[in-house]
């Protein structure tokens, strides 16, 4: 399906996009690589990749990335990434990176989560009142944020932006890009990683894949799943959200 977005790019062809990204340790790096891909073309400033330190981090899998600033030192940006993975659990009460996420947000044109990451958005207080949605293991979650879930691949709501797994950040990337700079620059941006995805397997979604597979994902990941709910229920009550349905 094609994407309907608005014909006038935020952004002139001239005019510099300030864009940060937030890495931490255990995070998945396709949920900033995918979408980097994207948003490097954008702008003739570097994206940052911001962190708490310079030291660098490993994602899940072991792929070492070095910020290039600390959160205290980043200025104002336009555009705010906001990967996840497994190491999105350890943020979710962490005041530093939620005060950052918030402030971030507050000023930027757009707040872009990918997977998990919109969790972490929610943990800020971001999602409340807003359309979104994340990877469909922790979908059922999205509740606890206050967010009305909204099961589409890529999401917009006003200065929000959320895209489902993994894969699905190049796409939300591709929406940003169109909204910044115009559909056409999307086009060409599109083009030029050639991204025309041809799946081997209908096995992308829950909807699509066999029961045996959706069952296998479900046992592999239900130990970081109930992790994950236990932490939604406490930052509900933090932002007084009402979990008493936690069904």
């Amino acid at each position: 399906m094609v994407a309907t977005v608005s014909p006038e790019p935020w952004f002139s062809p001239d005019q510099p996009i300030r864009i940060g990204a937030l890495i931490f340790p255990d995070m998945d790096q396709m949920d900033l690589t995918g979408p980097y891909s994207v948003l490097c073309r954008l702008t003739s400033l570097p994206v940052l990749l911001l962190w708490k330190t310079k030291e660098s981090i490993r994602d899940q899998s072991g792929l070492r990335l070095s910020p290039d600033a600390t959160l205290a030192e980043a200025a104002p940006l336009d555009l705010l990434l906001v990967p996840g993975g497994y190491g999105q659990q350890a943020l979710m009460n962490d005041d530093t990176v939620l005060e950052f996420v918030a402030r971030q947000s507050a000023a930027a044109r757009l707040t872009f989560s990918v997977c998990t990451g919109s969790l972490v958005c929610g943990a800020a207080g971001l999602l409340q009142g807003k359309k979104a949605t994340t990877h469909w293991t922790a979908f059922h979650l999205l509740k606890y944020f206050g967010a009305i879930p909204t099961n589409e691949r890529v999401v917009v709501d006003g200065d929000l932006v959320t895209a489902a797994g993994l894969t699905s950040g190049i796409d939300g990337a591709l929406r940003v890009a169109a909204m910044l700079r115009g559909e056409e620059v999307a086009r060409q941006i599109q083009l030029a990683i050639q991204y025309a995805p041809e799946p081997p397997f209908s096995s992308g979604s829950p909807e699509v894949a066999s029961p045996e597979t959706v069952a296998h994902i479900r046992e592999h990941t239900c130990g970081i799943t109930s992790q994950r709910l236990a932490t939604a229920i406490e930052v509900a009550r933090r932002l007084g959200i009402d979990v008493s349905d936690t069904a």
